[in-house]
């Protein structure tokens, strides 16, 4: 893939709020998994875990839990990605509160992108009540729910959403 296919295959990405009902099969799911397994993490310490859901009962609860939000209840698999604190404060003191934060977006990241080189879509939600995710889910006190990661066979917005310019985002030297 040379560099404009590349920049292609990331805009034609989009989040996708509406799902039919497809089931993801075993091999799309270790291919996700084994993407996000390459991710860099601090220390290569890969301070992250998933929960895989893809039972209706708890997908519903997971909704409940995001405010309501349909396409977490709609989409064949919910992945919540979670940052695992223990494994980087074992090298990093506090300061690896935040690596692990970071380890688990930068793992997310990759988990959305190996999603749609497999013809998936999917949704990154990290709107969600952290307790009750927490409770659903049965995640110990070191485990925080970073995002909600929905993923399925999903129907793509009609036009991309418009991006700031480079421009805006950019400052040279200093601020």
């Amino acid at each position: 893939m040379d560099s404009s296919e590349f920049l292609g295959f990331l805009t034609s990405r989009s989040s996708v709020r509406q799902y039919g009902h497809d089931s993801i099969s075993n091999d799309d799911v270790t291919f996700i998994l084994d993407c996000a397994s390459t991710a860099p993490s601090a220390g290569n310490l890969e301070a992250w875990d998933v929960v895989i859901v893809t039972d209706e009962d708890t997908r519903l609860g997971l909704k409940d839990a995001a405010f309501g939000q349909d396409h977490i209840g709609q989409a064949a698999m919910i992945l919540v990605v979670c940052a695992n604190y223990i494994r980087s404060m074992s090298k990093y003191g506090e300061r690896g509160i935040l690596y692990a934060i970071e380890d688990a977006t930068i793992a997310c990241t990759y988990m959305m992108l190996a999603a749609h080189a497999r013809q998936l879509n999917s949704c990154w939600t990290g709107a969600f009540d952290e307790e009750e995710v927490r409770s659903l889910l049965q995640l110990p006190q070191h485990i925080r729910p970073i995002s909600l990661l929905a993923v399925g066979k999903g129907y793509p917005p009609a036009s991309l959403t418009e991006r700031m310019a480079i421009a805006d985002h950019l400052h040279h030297e200093q601020w």
